[in-house]
């Protein structure tokens, strides 16, 4: 586990609270777009991740989604591996969405793998490409991609990322990196050495409990995060070791958490339910209309 990082929050805040007044205008066009129609009624566009149906196709993902009454979709994982990647080709990627507006649904989210770490910069900056592409032809207003555990694959890592900024910018795809063994403070640390405005914090409360066996309370690491948050994977955590369950059922303060991410400037936008307890499909269906009415209700 990569060293924690939280002793010099103070400095991180002065920088977030510079940095409060333009995180809503560093959001790409389409994704201030659903927040913007979505502010009657709730700043916040809660929804699911197609992981949260397990190994189901997409499809039931989307349609168990419309009966759990969410209007927003993170695009990740199904039965065939990632909804979309990469490697996906250009018409699958474009009927994908189409498929999500067929059921009255938005897309706001896009978590469709990453480049290849191990290869040359040169070749992950295309590889990394071709994804933002694929974002752009299903519709997906951002990209997320999970921080890397191997600490000597750092540099080149954040260094395609850098590349492709401006690439993502040029096709209204912002770039967002994810905790996923390394803490929100610690991926800030990247985000901050980038200093790019479509390169922001997808955080992952869930993740930061689970790869830090639960030492590391995500409220207090939401501390460092200030002007740099602009969506979350709503997931929670249970020992042992255990994301797969419904979120409020374990140890994160969800209500908590929120609130301190509003104070630091994230008062809009996705909060996309990533994992829901295992079972026959009406058992997810019902878990997923639950977290909804949860999460509306300690947002409202």
């Amino acid at each position: 586990m990569k060293k924690q990082k939280l002793d010099s929050i103070s400095r991180r805040q002065f920088i977030g609270s510079i940095m409060l007044v333009s995180t809503t205008s560093t959001l790409s066009g389409l994704l201030l777009s659903a927040c913007n129609t979505f502010s009657k009624t709730s700043p916040w566009l809660i929804g699911c991740y197609t992981r949260a149906w397990g190994s189901r196709n997409y499809l039931i993902a989307l349609d168990g989604m419309v009966e759990a009454g969410y209007k927003y979709v993170g695009l990740s994982t199904h039965d065939k591996g990632r909804v979309i990647d990469r490697d996906t080709a250009p018409d699958i990627a474009f009927q994908v969405g189409e498929e999500i507006k067929k059921r009255g649904l938005k897309l706001v989210a896009l978590s469709g793998g990453t480049f290849d770490s191990n290869a040359p910069v040169s070749q992950g900056i295309e590889q990394l490409k071709r994804l933002i592409d694929n974002a752009e032809r299903c519709g997906a207003p951002l990209i997320q991609l999970n921080d890397i555990a191997d600490q000597s694959l750092e540099p080149d890592f954040y260094k395609v990322i850098s590349e492709c900024c401006d690439y993502g910018l040029e096709k209204k795809v912002l770039i967002t990196v994810k905790p996923h063994g390394s803490t929100g403070a610690e991926c800030r640390e990247h985000v901050d050495r980038i200093n790019h405005k479509n390169f922001k914090l997808w955080y992952d409360p869930g993740n930061v409990a689970y790869y830090t066996e639960g030492k590391v309370d995500p409220v207090q690491d939401a501390e460092a995060l200030d002007g740099v948050v602009v969506g979350m994977a709503v997931k929670d955590f249970k020992q042992p070791k255990n994301v797969n369950i419904t979120p409020g059922t374990g140890i994160v303060d969800f209500e908590k958490l929120i609130t301190r991410l509003k104070k630091g400037g994230f008062s809009k936008g996705p909060l996309i339910v990533e994992q829901l307890a295992p079972g026959e499909l009406p058992f997810v269906n019902a878990e997923a209309r639950k977290v909804r009415e949860y999460l509306e209700g300690i947002t409202s």
